[in-house]
């Protein structure tokens, strides 16, 4: 099961990839601001060695406690015994929201958003910047899954379904693409599309602060962090943070060391609440 578990979802990042790649090629929503070999050695290498870390660190990964679950009755959803089809989609749609609720959580503790500011400080915004999270954010996450997986029960088919669609939609909804603007209307009903994600890495503090949603864009309308369009419009809107802005900030070495340098900054909900 792990093997197969590796090999879907490698198959499903490369190919979500190429495919967005080549459509941002095709029709770009932004001009870029860096060049894709000045970016991606350094987006694309840090996925590497955090696949690298959960592999030695937490090697079963949440599939693999759901599959201890299922044998051991852990859980609200063995305990229920729900029908197989209707708990894959509840297990989906409950893990979607506690990744929404981790997501407004490392933005409201100034601690947790020194490591989750690395994925905001990207200089551009494309597929790339969907996978670019500091693998102290990245093993923070799968402890986080862990204790939903272990609270609830999921079926383990149902995780590698989440699991799947997570890394896909975030490479989706960070893409720098163009959709049609009726399109776009319809989809950010079900989907979290580019055009609604993109206002999240506005430099614009309030704009940050909002549209926390990877895949399913309800939990932002349902409580309040939905955003529609950036102040000054996708084209002419900064990407970023105040901070970490010179060309250099895009090496690995300077992502990496990015928790560790400088002040907290004004982009933590909390820190901007006791201001």
């Amino acid at each position: 099961m792990m093997n197969g578990e590796m090999a879907i979802r490698l198959a499903a990042f490369v190919a979500v990839l190429t495919v967005m790649a080549l459509y941002e090629t095709v029709a770009p929503r932004r001009k870029r601001s860096y060049s894709r070999l000045r970016r991606w050695p350094s987006n694309l290498g840090v996925v590497v060695l955090d696949t690298a870390l959960l592999r030695i660190l937490l090697p079963g990964g949440a599939v693999g406690l759901a599959m201890v679950g299922e044998r051991q009755g852990w859980g609200l959803m063995n305990s229920l015994r729900l029908p197989a089809w209707s708990a894959v989609v509840a297990a989906v749609m409950l893990l979607d929201f506690v990744i929404y609720l981790q997501h407004v959580m490392f933005h409201a503790v100034p601690a947790l958003w020194r490591i989750h500011r690395m994925h905001h400080a990207d200089l551009d915004f494309d597929v790339t910047t969907g996978v670019r999270f500091h693998p102290i954010e990245i093993i923070l996450s799968m402890l986080v899954k862990f204790a939903a997986v272990a609270a609830l029960g999921p079926p383990a088919f149902g995780v590698l379904v989440f699991e799947i669609l997570l890394n896909a939609t975030s490479m989706f909804n960070h893409g720098n693409v163009r959709l049609p603007t009726k399109l776009d209307v319809f989809l950010r009903w079900f989907v979290v599309t580019p055009d609604m994600h993109r206002v999240h890495h506005s430099i614009v503090v309030n704009e940050t602060n909002s549209n926390f949603g990877f895949n399913l864009p309800w939990w932002d309308r349902l409580l309040g962090t939905y955003r529609d369009q950036p102040a000054a419009g996708h084209e002419a809107m900064m990407i970023g943070i105040e901070q970490f802005r010179e060309a250099d900030e895009l090496r690995l070495d300077r992502m990496l060391l990015q928790p560790f340098r400088g002040s907290t900054g004004s982009y933590a909900i909390a820190r901007k609440r006791v201001a």
